[in-house]
């Protein structure tokens, strides 16, 4: 039986299939969007980080190359182990098992914080906000990456995923909490339809995954997200 730390939510994609994970990984953003819109918020040059959620730790090795040091905490203990094997190497990323809702850090001992996914249903994820605001220094900064559910492909596909989903709500949860959005189009490059498809099977019902695949021809699928920031 895999350790899953207390009170985490489950990651069906990435906990079912983290070697499908990876391909969505290396198809995501390949112009560096995302990173490109941080940096210009909140560089980490000479900071710590700590990659929330990490996973398989895809992103680590990224911010370890500026970073003075980084932090993985992931809460399904089989995808931690993968991470710190991805790292192995370097000498300033540690992985760690924990839920965002009680994270193995120190009060004040992180300057920047990535979140990618794991909070984008809004409400419900206020205790892992209140650690954040407990683990970051003063000057810092906390990214979210999201998906805009309002356009794009991907947030067509999304909305058909999840009808109830109401993006004017999760909006308004993060504007509560003094977050800014920051608006962005990023992509998804494959390499093999045979690879977007299998992605999408990770992501969707079957039926819808099917359908997707029929209607969009090609390897690219436009993706609208937002990154929603806060510097507490």
């Amino acid at each position: 039986m895999v350790e899953i730390a207390s009170g985490a939510v489950p990651s069906p994609n990435i906990w079912n299939a983290p070697q499908l994970y990876e391909i969505e990984n290396r198809a995501a953003d390949p112009d560096g969007t995302l990173e490109s819109a941080m940096r210009a918020i909140r560089p980490w040059d000479g900071a710590t980080v700590l990659d929330l959620g990490c996973g398989t730790g895809y992103h680590l090795p990224a911010f370890a190359r500026d970073a003075a040091r980084v932090v993985g905490v992931e809460p399904h203990a089989g995808l931690a182990a993968a991470a710190r094997r991805r790292v192995r190497g370097l000498p300033n990323v540690a992985v760690r098992v924990g839920a965002a809702q009680a994270l193995p850090l120190p009060d004040a001992s992180v300057d920047v914080v990535h979140v990618r996914w794991a909070y984008f249903f809004g409400p419900g994820c206020e205790p892992g906000l209140a650690e954040l605001d407990r683990v970051v220094r003063r000057g810092g900064a906390i990214f979210v990456i999201d998906n805009d559910a309002t356009r794009s492909t991907f947030g067509g596909w999304f909305r058909r995923s999840l009808p109830s989903y109401d993006p004017g709500a999760v909006e308004r949860f993060w504007s509560r909490r003094g977050f800014s959005r920051e608006p962005l189009m990023i992509r998804w490059s494959f390499q093999s339809r045979d690879d977007l498809a299998a992605v999408l099977r990770i992501e969707f019902p079957a039926e819808l995954a099917a359908a997707c695949l029929r209607e969009h021809p090609g390897l690219e699928v436009d993706y609208a997200v937002n990154l929603w920031w806060r510097c507490p």
